[in-house]
């Protein structure tokens, strides 16, 4: 078997590549963001992850400055989409969250709002990817910080695709209590060289708690047929 396998439990580190249990990155709730569009395209995505060996999957809609969801446009998304793959026989168990990007425009308001947190206080927030300036006056680092003092896990999704960051960078992310969240793909180049460098060197750190899949459309899984097929799964 390749470098993949699968692993039904937490995952501390990631010494080699595993499918854990749960999927913690995944944008297939319909009509809510760049992801699923559809009721249709959820449905099949959802049964694509399932296929894969993923039990569960974290429904984490994006958070950003074209996608202004909150908790009253998840929940009740996660719940159709759950009633809709019951029906369908996909054993799949969804739970809803969102990606909360760290920007001006929205982050402070969803902090006032209160977070809808994963696997009881698991937080995914996003960088931005080119240009750290989109972050304006907020510092990631007291972000992370205020968040585990208000007893939230921080998980930094795709570090690997933060073009602007370096070894510092993430080193002061994780002594500030982030945990790393690596994209399934990333390592074989799926989101280019320079991201597939970042993620080789953060997995031989030791520095990744989490696989998730980041699943958008059928482009997304079709590249993972093929990865997932070439490693053994």
């Amino acid at each position: 078997m390749g470098k993949y396998s699968h692993y039904d439990g937490h995952i501390d580190t990631l010494p080699m590549e595993r499918i854990p249990e749960f999927d913690c990155h995944s944008h297939i709730l319909p009509g809510l963001d760049d992801g699923a569009q559809t009721m249709e395209d959820a449905v099949y995505l959802a049964g694509r992850l399932a296929a894969y060996g993923f039990k569960r999957a974290v429904c984490t809609a994006h958070s950003s400055f074209l996608y202004r969801n909150t908790p009253e446009t998840v929940v009740p998304t996660c719940e159709r989409l759950q009633e809709e793959l019951d029906k369908a026989g996909i054993k799949l168990a969804l739970t809803p969250s969102m990606e909360y990007r760290l920007i001006p425009e929205t982050w402070p308001e969803q902090r006032r709002r209160g977070l809808l947190p994963w696997e009881g206080n698991h937080i995914l927030i996003e960088l931005p990817i080119r240009q750290r300036e989109q972050m304006g006056d907020i510092d990631p680092v007291n972000e992370i910080k205020a968040l585990v003092a208000d007893g939230y896990r921080p998980v930094l999704a795709h570090p690997e695709r933060y073009l602007w960051a370096g070894r510092e960078d993430f080193d002061r992310f994780r002594e500030a209590g982030a945990l790393f969240q690596r994209n399934l793909g990333s390592l074989e180049g799926a989101y280019g060289k320079e991201s597939a460098q970042r993620a080789e060197a953060l997995l031989r750190w030791g520095y990744y708690s989490f696989l998730g899949t980041d699943t958008h459309d059928r482009r997304y899984t079709d590249k993972f047929d093929k990865i997932l097929k070439q490693n053994g799964l």
